[in-house]
Order: C-alpha cells, then structure tokens, then sequence
C-alpha cells in the first residue's frame, strides 16, 4: 500500500502546477471506456462529442503549460542575459573604483608636493636674488680687500713706530749713558784738586 506522501508526490508529478490535468484524463478515458463499452446508439453522438470537448480541453491545458514553459524559458534567458549584464557592469564599476583609488593617491601626492612646491617658493621669494646676492658679495670683496690694504698699512706703520721707538729707547739710554758719565770726570777732578789744595 503507498504512503499518503507518495501519492501526494505522484498525483504532483501527473498533475503538474496543479491545473487539473489528471481529473480531465481520468474522465477522458472513463468516458472512452464508457463509449467504447455497448452504449445507446442516440447516446454515443453526445458522448462523442463530450470527448471531443473534454480532448479540446486536455489539448488547451497542453497548450497553456507549453506557452507557459516557454515563457518561464524566455524569461530565464532574459534573467541570465540581465546577470551577465549585471555582472559585467559589476566588474567596470570595480575597475572605475581601483581607477578611482589611484587617482585619488596621485591627487594626494599632487596636493602634498604642491603645499610643498608653496612652501619653498615662499622661502625662496623671501631670500635675496641671485643678482643682487652677487653685486652685495663684490661689494663686501672690495671692502674687505680695501680694508686688508688698510690693515698692511697699519702694520707697516706700526713697524716703523716700533723701530723708531726702539731708536728712541736706545739713544736715550746712550744719552743718558753720556749724562752720567761727567759725572764720574767731575768728581775724579774735584778729588785731584783737592789734593793739590792739600
């Protein structure tokens, strides 16, 4: 004996999406068995014509569900060329993004080596030119050339003032060499004369 679910899972498979396919057959070949069995001559013509109508009926049902499968068909197709879409779009919008990501680190490093570029050229536009900077040097040489000329000059002045004092020094020593020397001869003399009083 089958199981409720088994049957439950057969009638499915006959039945299809549930349109009432199995009912119209099984009343179909009832019908046919019916026909095909001795029956009234004046019955068989509304019979026949019952089956007709009941096989017109099965053929519509047929009909549908294949209109309906190829819908369902065409349909995937189209969800399967929307994915393929969807996911082609997916991978441009990944790469935009990568793209976006590198021009956004060369914006930075842009930005930073411009506030950079700023920085200097203010520090440079602060500091003399490179004209003016040389013309200040030359002056600053013949300066400092005039002032060693000046410095030699000095020194040889001062040279000569040492030698001319140490002349100086040396002939007052003489000089007073000579001074005390008299005195010595005034002394001797004033001894002899005294002697010759005596």
């Amino acid at each position: 004996m089958m199981a409720d679910e088994d049957v439950i899972r057969r009638r499915l498979l006959i039945d299809g999406d549930g349109t009432g396919d199995d009912r119209r057959l099984n009343v179909l070949l009832k019908t046919l068995i019916k026909w095909c069995s001795d029956e009234k001559p004046e019955e068989s013509k509304s019979t026949h014509d019952r089956m007709l109508a009941q096989l017109a009926q099965c053929e519509f049902a047929v009909t549908k569900s294949q209109l309906a499968s190829d819908m369902m068909a065409a349909e995937l197709n189209s969800y399967e060329s929307l994915s393929k879409i969807l996911e082609t779009g997916i991978e441009v919008a990944k790469k935009n993004i990568e793209k976006s990501k590198a021009d956004l680190a060369q914006a930075k490093t842009v930005r930073k080596n411009r506030i950079e570029y700023d920085v200097l050229a203010k520090v440079i536009s602060e500091q003399p030119d490179r004209k003016e900077t040389l013309e200040r040097l030359g002056t600053l040489k013949t300066e400092l050339s005039g002032l060693e000329a000046t410095k030699q000059q000095v020194e040889s002045r001062l040279s000569l003032r040492k030698k001319q004092f140490h002349v100086l020094v040396t002939s007052i020593h003489q000089l007073q060499a000579l001074l005390d020397e008299p005195d010595d001869v005034d002394s001797v003399s004033d001894d002899v004369e005294m002697k010759d009083v005596n």
